[in-house]
């Protein structure tokens, strides 16, 4: 299974309009994501953006559940729009529901921000809005068939 984003390349900056709108320039857009040769058995998908940087500590950008198994990509923009049907958005590490760009601190360096897809044998997963990462990954475990990932760098 493989994962990319046409805003940006594995490893390379993530455009600015991208970023939280706490950000000179940021428009706190969802970034576009296509996924492709997921496992036959998928049932669903789940999806996690999350900054692991050793200043933000796994500060959450986007939880993303129930996301149907014939969907393979979300275009930008969608967050709290137009969702796939079914698809469910939890809060991120802001206390905003959806997607919350970059805002990583002045001069603390680049920020990693991981993108994950999980391909889950489970058509739903029952996690409240205001689940946390912790928990969001306790309820993945024993369900995930496979996983891709890709990396945006961001840096103020």
């Amino acid at each position: 299974m493989n994962i990319s984003s046409s805003a940006f390349t594995d490893n390379k900056p993530i455009p600015t309009k991208y970023a939280h709108s706490g950000v000179v320039g940021g428009k706190n857009i969802s970034i576009p994501l296509t996924w492709t040769d997921p496992p036959e058995e998928t049932k669903s998908f789940a999806l996690s953006i999350v900054d692991p940087h050793p200043v933000a500590r796994d500060w959450v950008h986007w939880l993303v559940i129930n996301i149907p198994n014939e969907v393979t990509s979300l275009p930008e923009g969608i967050s709290c729009k137009k969702m796939p049907a079914g698809t469910k958005e939890l809060y991120n590490s802001y206390g905003e529901l959806g997607y919350g760009g970059p805002q990583p601190p002045k001069g603390s360096g680049p920020h990693p921000y991981v993108v994950t897809l999980y391909a889950l044998d489970v058509e739903k997963l029952d996690l409240t809005a205001n689940t946390s990462l912790v928990a969001f990954e306790k309820m993945l475990e024993g369900r995930v068939l496979a996983t891709a990932k890709v990396t945006g760098i961001y840096e103020r």
